[in-house]
């Protein structure tokens, strides 16, 4: 018998729920996160992007700014013509998207709507390629967030379109996930063991 979409959503909701509890009970985060760190760095070696946008880890997520700043900083030794940015989402309340304003160590921050760390008062940018939280991940570049839909909404108004990263520990690999309709896959997944999507 086929599932009704409140079915559905009472179990992605469940499934979401289980795997922030367990990400949030990691025992070994931090060796995790300097694995996907290790991952990070060399996943963007030879790169051609200048502007990449990340995210203010929460709810247990992995930190990908310590990494992106190292990319900032390899880049600004090499002396390269075009000066690196990183970029963290702001919230639009109206609109239910996000737009990325210039982030750099030290920038002053302020909370969004939702409580979360945003950059104060800096540019806005355009990413080429932006590094995405997942709750939960599978194969074919399905992303399991949080439910709010803004990065589905924001991809679908960023032009030129960025290339989309998924980063998160091997825990929240997922088996047998079914994506919605909707949907849209990542065009790679990172975790701490390397990268799980594309499968080369």
């Amino acid at each position: 018998m086929e599932k009704s979409a409140e079915d559905k959503a009472r179990e992605r909701k469940a499934l979401r729920a289980a795997l922030l509890e367990a990400r949030l009970a990691l025992p070994d985060r931090m060796e995790r996160a300097r694995a996907l760190q290790q991952v990070m760095r060399i996943w963007l070696v030879g790169r051609a992007d200048t502007v990449i946008g990340a995210y203010w880890p929460i709810k247990g997520e992995f930190d990908p700014l310590p990494a992106l700043h190292r990319w900032k900083e390899d880049g600004e030794l090499q002396g390269e013509a075009t000066r690196k940015r990183i970029g963290l989402p702001v919230v639009d309340k109206v609109h239910k998207t996000l737009t990325f304003h210039a982030w750099y160590p030290g920038c002053p921050m302020e909370e969004d709507a939702y409580g979360i760390p945003k950059p104060k008062g800096t540019e806005v940018v355009v990413p080429t390629l932006l590094f995405v939280p997942c709750v939960g991940y599978a194969a074919g570049g399905y992303r399991l967030g949080y439910g709010g839909g803004f990065y589905d909404r924001t991809l679908a108004t960023l032009q030129p379109k960025p290339l989309t990263v998924g980063l998160g520990f091997g825990t929240g690999f997922l088996d047998d996930f079914e994506p919605e309709p909707h949907d849209v896959p990542l065009d790679a997944i990172l975790n701490d063991h390397g990268v799980v999507w594309p499968i080369k």
